[in-house]
């Protein structure tokens, strides 16, 4: 096994190509100009070999350091080992989490926990010097006119358990002081969807929910209003089958089988870097086989014959990806540029502002509404647990709600007849007959009373 090489790179590009030029940049004979990265070939379990870089180092030393703790190259000395020092080698030695996973723990790292603890000896770390962390964190950033929200700090501190109990682990420090700290709670936001009395607050005032929620009659106006887009297809599926937007962007026609009506979840697409990455769903349930109504199965066939023209037109420019939504050179569309497309069509439509995860709650709130069991909205959803799905949809469309609370208040307050009807007030046909087995025990009763 090599023991990996460390070097410095940038992100600037070359105005004539627009390709990255990474080490060949010669603003590099700056000192301030780039970070530092490391590059290892490690042996992965098949017994073959995998590179595995990470970058975004402010100095060589720590990326020396971080290279050496993911090879054991040199362990360094315990004695005086900062909670930084800790926490760049806990990094670097995260090799096989999700990219998206591995930035999201960086961007924890290097924006709040270095420059808050980084300085501290880790053997001294206390739990005043995280509580006081998360403090200077809220207060810091309220002054600042952007607050950190209560699930951002609760992501920051799951990185910094994570990191500490790798510290115990390894003998570094005997607990964790980083388990308890006292954080505002954060409430999972629930989805709410655009009533009338909700519409009207938005066009006088301009709010907005959490997490907007089309009816079924915004849905369908929408759905007209893109009818005629090149990816109506891709919307028309995540507001009735509820793909996330990494999914329907990375999904191929291999993973469809439009005969059967069926599709598979088996990838996605995630924005990574400026660069598209395809990976793995988002957990081992987003792994899933959903049934494609017949709607659903006609915007795919006519967006499959639309994609072949797209192909013929561009001739030797095609790229063969093998991806179902694509540009018209059949380049995959990566979900940033999904979400920016939606919200404009959205301003476009005139109807009250969704997100395109929004449009993935409306067919979950949609399926409930037409009667789906919970247990199959989670499967189509790809939800890990059922209370999860629960959870996240105590409120379904109005009209569901209503037909609800009617059929709650008959159990108390039949309905009395018409006037007029030549019935008795407060007895109906049907309850004056009864049931079957009632009317049969009645005339029994009555045989033997004769």
């Amino acid at each position: 096994m090599n023991h990996g090489s460390v070097f410095r790179r940038c992100g600037c590009r070359d105005q004539g190509t627009g390709r990255l030029l990474g080490v060949r940049c010669p603003r590099l004979s700056s000192r301030r100009h780039g970070t530092w990265y490391f590059s290892v070939e490690l042996p992965s379990r098949s017994g073959d070999r995998r590179r595995v870089r990470r970058g975004g180092f402010a100095s060589k030393s720590a990326a020396v350091a971080a290279l050496e703790a993911l090879t054991g190259a040199a362990p360094g000395p315990v004695q005086g080992l900062r909670v930084g020092e800790w926490l760049e080698r806990w990094l670097a030695s995260r090799v096989s989490l999700r990219d998206s996973t591995s930035r999201g723990y960086a961007a924890h790292v290097r924006g709040y926990l270095i420059p808050y603890l980084g300085g501290i000896p880790l053997a001294d770390l206390s739990p005043a010097d995280v509580q006081g962390m998360f403090t200077a964190i809220i207060r810091g950033d309220a002054a600042l006119g952007r607050p950190v929200t209560a699930a951002t700090l609760h992501r920051i501190h799951a990185t910094l358990r994570a990191a500490l109990n790798a510290a115990v682990r390894a003998g570094l420090i005997p607990t964790n002081p980083g388990r308890w700290p006292e954080l505002p709670a954060a409430a999972r936001p629930r989805p709410q969807v655009w009533t009338s009395a909700r519409v009207e607050l938005w066009q006088r005032e301009g709010w907005r929910p959490a997490v907007g929620v089309w009816t079924a009659e915004q849905t369908a106006q929408f759905l007209s209003h893109v009818r005629t887009h090149r990816l109506y297809a891709l919307f028309h599926l995540v507001a009735l089958r509820g793909l996330r937007r990494g999914e329907a962007a990375g999904l191929r026609w291999a993973d469809l089988d439009l005969d059967a009506g069926t599709l598979t979840v088996s990838g996605q697409l995630q924005q990574i870097g400026g660069r598209l990455v395809a990976g793995a769903p988002k957990s081992e349930a987003g792994r899933r086989v959903v049934a494609l109504d017949r709607t659903t199965i006609a915007a795919l066939r006519g967006h499959r014959a639309r994609q072949q023209a797209e192909r013929a037109a561009a001739g030797p420019w095609w790229a063969e990806t093998g991806y179902v939504f694509t540009t018209p050179l059949g380049k995959p569309v990566g979900p940033d540029r999904l979400t920016r497309l939606f919200r404009r069509l959205v301003a476009e439509s005139g109807l009250p502002p969704v997100t395109l995860h929004g449009l993935r709650h409306g067919a979950a709130t949609l399926a409930l509404a037409a009667g789906t069991d919970l247990k199959i909205v989670q499967d189509q959803l790809g939800h890990s647990t059922i209370m999860l799905t629960a959870d996240t949809y105590t409120s379904v469309l109005p009209r569901t709600a209503r037909a609800a609370a009617d059929n709650t208040a008959a159990l108390l307050f039949p309905a009395r007849p018409r006037q007029g009807s030549g019935k008795r007030p407060g007895v109906s046909a049907g309850r004056r007959r009864g049931p079957a087995w009632a009317r049969r025990r009645h005339g029994q009763d009555r045989d033997r009373a004769a």
